[in-house]
């Protein structure tokens, strides 16, 4: 069924009043169950699942993947499945966008656990009680959802914005639940089937798994004499180092340093081959291009300058040159400078988004409200916002100076900031689908380090809080859109994204502990754990880095990093006017390249081979619809990937799990 939807001149120039009434009369679904007990405890279950898989994929990679359009298919799949065995009816159309819309909000909890709150603890080395975590990101979430609503009625009912991802959402509900069912039910199996393979591979690779099921179930270390589980290894050079080193093999170095110390290592991880089909052929390359020229160009030459070093530890043990070492010595700085720069002349060259953003502070529409509010007893009441807005804002200022330190003051003044970051940040995803998260960040971060120098962390929280509230309240409007299609209830909406909130917050601190801040073996945990090879970290290691140059000064940098960084600035503008001027055209980007310099290589390596193949794919089916290789890697390319980041994620996380338990 075509889903209805105003004329570009009757959006111009029918009043709100007017809008609202035929939306009320024509798309409005009021008698169709929405948010239930089975779809609040669906999302809120999914929602759990998936923000851990988002989870495990920000902490490898910086990204933040939505989970909309996964969350949909898997939801429709197992009610269909149920209702035709006989167990429960099916779902209605309106319950799923509502699970989707619980289980997105969810995922969006991860966010401050793979920046600004890792990067807090890896600056002042303090570990944050969960409880603490917890609580801030409920706050600070639901603070979102209060500003959100007031600015539903102006983009979503009035204005009309895209919100081309939650159009998307919209669209694939709408073909799922009316002419073209079958496809869902093939992009659900297609998912399944790619998780379960890659589920299986990796638990060949996870040693507690192998450990488990080699020693706990079989008994192996009785009956073979095996003292150490068999597992495949997923960096699979590894067999020919070791053949290297019984041999005196070759071993490739780059101006006398090992390139494995350089991080160069062939690499088979399922969820970053996920990842790079989602990232696309464009970002993949640029993330590789950085990570080249810092890892295979310049690394080498600032080693041989005597600017990166061994180091010996505080308790006296020696930290050879390695790949974390080359970053936090010197490659951070010219890569942060690269993101820094690119994303804020990104956000500046997005005139568009400015003027949809004055034009919603001002208040200049023409279209404005001039009836009855039709809509009274099903949007959320505006008083709620009104009561809530400086209630939870106190909450939040105060939190953040009880549980981090941070002066009152600077708490206080951060909290200004958010409305206007939440209209830009509203507006850029509305139009685009794409939030500038890291410039609005830096803007707060900048702005109070200006105020004080002397604690990077004062900095770091109040840009965590103010770029969380506007990411969440943007993201909460965009999930809205496909509910304003179908004709849901949006009071229940936003019930909804409080249950997701609530699903995230609980399944994601909790596993940020057991992944990350495991116990050594007298029960004490350390931040020296978080940032590893497996997990860099990468968005909290620039956060970090920014916190650092506003506390110490560029002046404390080596004189190769500062030319680095200014060298970074130079070519981060150049490279994003150019896309500026080609519209979008020119292959490379900024931030892109800065991320692969704080990205391990081989995970770099490893996406573009996920990008690469899934670009030549499709490129071969593309012109091919109706076909089995059209379905299968045109319109299944999402539910591949998201089954090889969730059967890679899951079965990691329970690796995790299991080696805590045996």
């Amino acid at each position: 069924m075509a889903i209805q939807h105003l004329t570009d001149e009757q959006t111009r120039t029918w009043t709100r009043s007017q809008k609202d009434e035929w939306w009320f009369k024509n798309v409005y679904r009021g008698d169709m169950a929405q948010l239930t007990i089975r779809s609040a405890l669906t999302g809120f279950l999914l929602g759990g699942i998936l923000s851990a898989t988002m989870l495990y994929i920000g902490a490898k990679t910086g990204l933040g993947l939505g989970v909309g359009l996964t969350s949909v298919i898997l939801s429709f799949a197992l009610f269909r499945s149920l209702s035709k065995a006989g167990i429960t009816r099916d779902m209605t159309i309106l319950e799923n966008n509502c699970t989707q819309s619980i289980a997105t909000a969810a995922g969006y909890m991860t966010t401050p656990l793979t920046a600004s709150l890792v990067a807090y603890m890896l600056i002042t080395d303090k570990i944050i009680p969960a409880w603490q975590i917890v609580v801030w990101q409920v706050i600070v979430a639901i603070l979102g959802v209060l500003i959100a609503f007031p600015l539903k009625r102006y983009f979503v009912n009035d204005q009309q914005m895209p919100f081309p991802e939650g159009r998307a959402c919209g669209v694939v509900l709408d073909s799922l639940y009316t002419s073209d069912a079958a496809v869902g039910i093939f992009k659900a199996r297609l998912l399944a089937v790619v998780a379960g393979v890659t589920g299986l591979f990796q638990m060949i690779v996870s040693d507690g798994w192998m450990k488990l099921i080699q020693f706990k179930l079989l008994q192996m270390d009785k009956w073979a004499g095996m003292t150490e589980p068999w597992t495949f290894h997923e960096r699979i050079d590894t067999y020919y180092y070791n053949l290297a080193t019984a041999y005196h093999l070759w071993i490739p170095k780059i101006l006398g340093t090992d390139i494995r110390q350089l991080g160069w290592r062939a690499t088979l991880d399922a969820s970053l081959i996920g990842v790079g089909g989602l990232m696309g052929i464009a970002v993949a390359s640029s993330v590789l291009l950085g990570s080249f020229i810092n890892f295979a160009v310049l690394a080498p030459i600032v080693i041989q300058l005597g600017d990166i070093v061994p180091r010996v530890a505080a308790d006296g043990t020696p930290i050879p040159i390695n790949r974390g070492e080359i970053v936090n010595q010197w490659s951070l700085w010219w890569g942060v400078a690269m993101m820094v720069t690119g994303s804020l002349v990104s956000l500046v060259g997005r005139p568009e988004i400015f003027k949809s953003a004055w034009k919603s502070m001002s208040g200049r529409n023409k279209a404005v409200s001039n009836g009855p509010d039709i809509l009274k007893d099903i949007e959320l009441p505006l008083w709620v916002s009104y009561v809530g807005v400086p209630l939870f804002s106190v909450l939040g200022a105060w939190v953040t100076h009880e549980f981090f330190g941070v002066p009152w003051l600077l708490s206080v003044v951060s909290l200004p900031l958010i409305f206007v970051l939440t209209i830009i940040g509203t507006n850029s995803m509305a139009l685009t689908s794409w939030i500038p998260l890291g410039a609005m960040a830096k803007i707060t971060q900048f702005s109070i380090g200006a105020l004080d120098r002397s604690n990077p962390a004062s900095n770091l929280l109040p840009a965590g809080m103010t770029a969380e509230i506007s990411a969440n309240a943007a993201n909460l409007l965009s999930d809205i859109k496909p509910g304003y299609m179908l004709g849901a209830k949006p009071r229940q909406q936003a019930i909804g994204h409080v249950i997701g909130i609530f699903s995230g917050a609980l399944a994601c601190a909790p596993l940020f502990f057991l992944l990350f801040l495991p116990k050594n073996a007298e029960g004490v945990r350390s931040t020296t754990t978080i940032v590893s090879d497996a997990f860099a970290f990468p968005a909290a290691l620039q956060w970090k880095g920014v916190a650092e140059i506003i506390a110490k000064g560029v002046a404390s940098l080596p004189t190769s990093a500062v030319i680095a960084m200014v060298l970074a600035c130079v070519a981060a503008i150049a490279i994003e006017v150019a896309k500026i001027v080609t519209k979008g055209r020119f292959p490379l980007s900024a931030v892109s390249i800065g991320l692969g310099v704080v990205l391990p290589p081989d995970a770099s390596l490893t996406m573009f081979v996920g990008a690469l193949l899934f670009w030549v794919m499709s490129r071969r089916n593309e012109g091919k619809p109706g076909t089995r290789g059209h379905a299968i890697w045109v319109d299944g390319l999402e539910p591949i990937c998201a089954g090889l980041i969730s059967g890679a994620a899951l079965l990691g996380i329970g690796n995790a799990i299991v080696n805590v338990l045996i």
